[in-house]
């Protein structure tokens, strides 16, 4: 294959991936257009699609951050202290049946 050659393919491939683009931005809008006519029809909510509202901005939920403070399942009778059971486990409930010290 020579120089010219391979100019030529090299041009056929930079209109094709400007038809490529323009195609693409097409179907785009299009699809914009048809999504917001079912929203409006079906009255949907960002939660019925599965997007949420974390930090003011529109994001996929159930998805990472940070989560909220949950109530203690476990006390321990001698101190009183009080466990979720998420994290490490607390020296006084480490290797013991749990059962014993549920809330």
């Amino acid at each position: 294959m020579n120089s010219k050659e391979l100019a030529k393919l090299l041009e056929q491939r930079n209109e094709l991936d400007q038809q490529i683009e323009e195609a693409r931005s097409n179907a785009k809008s299009a699809a914009i257009v048809e999504v917001k006519k079912l929203v409006a029809l079906f009255e949907l909510t960002p939660q019925d699609i599965g997007l949420g509202k974390r930090d003011g901005v529109l994001a996929p939920s159930g998805r990472g951050g940070p989560r909220g403070p949950v109530a203690p399942r476990f006390r321990d009778p001698e101190s009183g202290a009080t466990w979720s059971g998420r994290g490490k486990a607390p020296r006084w409930i480490a290797g013991k049946d749990r059962a014993e010290f549920v809330i």
